[in-house]
């Protein structure tokens, strides 16, 4: 490998405590509360149709469920696409 293909140590370290991990935790949990909310907004909250939720509760669920989803996804989406790049330099370097 040409010595301008290869990473400084102090990089190699950094990659450690990038943020990976946090991305993945936050993510999943987002997205998984996001889930949640829209399993319990059909089941128990009274389900939702073209115009809206059906209860007062069932709105704060849609909104929870409309704002979860999308952002956890893109950060676990993120996280991934860290972790992979991450698990790539390792095996380069």
């Amino acid at each position: 490998m040409p010595a301008s293909r290869r990473l400084p140590d102090s990089v190699r370290q950094m990659s450690s405590a990038d943020g990976t991990r946090q991305l993945l935790q936050w993510g999943s949990s987002m997205l998984g509360a996001g889930l949640l909310a829209a399993i319990l907004l059909q089941a128990f909250l009274g389900g939702f149709s073209p115009t809206g939720a059906s209860t007062n509760t069932g709105w704060f669920a849609l909104i929870i469920a409309l704002m979860c989803i999308p952002f956890g996804g893109l950060l676990l989406t993120l996280g991934v696409a860290k972790w992979f790049r991450n698990r790539a330099l390792s095996r380069r370097g």
